[in-house]
């Protein structure tokens, strides 16, 4: 298993510093969140400091911007600029390549079935636009599933499905937010997975809790080919990397 981090982790810091760490410390591949410093937007426009992931044996991933985004959302504005900033995600994927983004199915603030299903359309048409401008560009589109909430999509392994194959894209499966469904193994049979978020919880809750600290069944990680540890803080990703470690000896 290759095993990398989130930059959730090391926020706030520099580039060279997210890949000087992971370089030390033996990791193979680094997802950097797009939130914050880090907007595509931002970078795109100030046009420096790409060149220094070329220097790096480090495959990197993006997570794209989530934070006020919302591709299922009602308002068409705001779906017009989730499709915008996923686009200018991938563009950023070009320049430093990476070889694959990650973004979030969306959700509903209003609780009701009739909302659910016109904002489940919305959000797989903003979805499949964003693959098709993946795929022209060269990289790879992956939809992350989320944890067991009616308010968000993708919350069961069978709706994940359902986005994967409408979108015609690639998945991200967050353990962690499959544990919260009380059947995370589902998660393990979809098809075109591109690579895992590996956090624990209660089985109730997203925690985003150090591997081991939680009830989720550690034995699924041995299925698990690319798995990024998503935690809030840098020493939960070491722990959880031993956690890895010594399932597999």
């Amino acid at each position: 298993m290759k095993i990398g981090f989130s930059t959730l982790a090391l926020f706030m810091g520099s580039f060279e510093e997210f890949l000087d760490i992971a370089t030390a410390d033996g990791f193979s591949l680094i997802e950097i969140l797009c939130e914050g410093p880090y907007w595509p937007r931002n970078m795109l426009n100030s046009g420096e400091g790409f060149e220094i992931f070329s220097s790096y044996d480090i495959d990197v991933f993006l997570h794209a911007p989530t934070i006020d985004l919302n591709p299922a959302s009602l308002n068409k504005g705001i779906r017009e600029e989730t499709l915008c900033q996923l686009k200018e995600t991938l563009d950023l994927a070009v320049k430093i390549g990476a070889n694959a983004i990650t973004t979030h199915p969306g959700l509903i603030h209003r609780l009701e079935d009739r909302v659910r299903n016109i904002a489940k359309s919305y959000s797989v048409e903003t979805l499949t636009e964003a693959n098709r401008y993946a795929e022209d560009v060269d990289v790879i589109f992956s939809v992350e599933n989320m944890p067991h909430r009616y308010a968000y999509f993708c919350n069961t392994a069978q709706e994940h499905a359902y986005f994967l194959d409408k979108c015609n894209c690639h998945g991200t499966v967050d353990l962690g937010h499959a544990n919260t469904t009380g059947d995370p193994e589902s998660f393990l049979r979809l098809e075109n997975i591109h690579y895992y978020h590996l956090n624990d919880n209660n089985g109730e809750k997203d925690q985003h809790l150090a591997l081991g600290q939680g009830t989720l069944d550690l034995k699924l990680i041995n299925a698990v080919d690319l798995g990024i540890i998503e935690l809030n803080n840098y020493e939960d990703v070491l722990k959880s990397r031993e956690v890895i470690v010594g399932l597999a000896k």
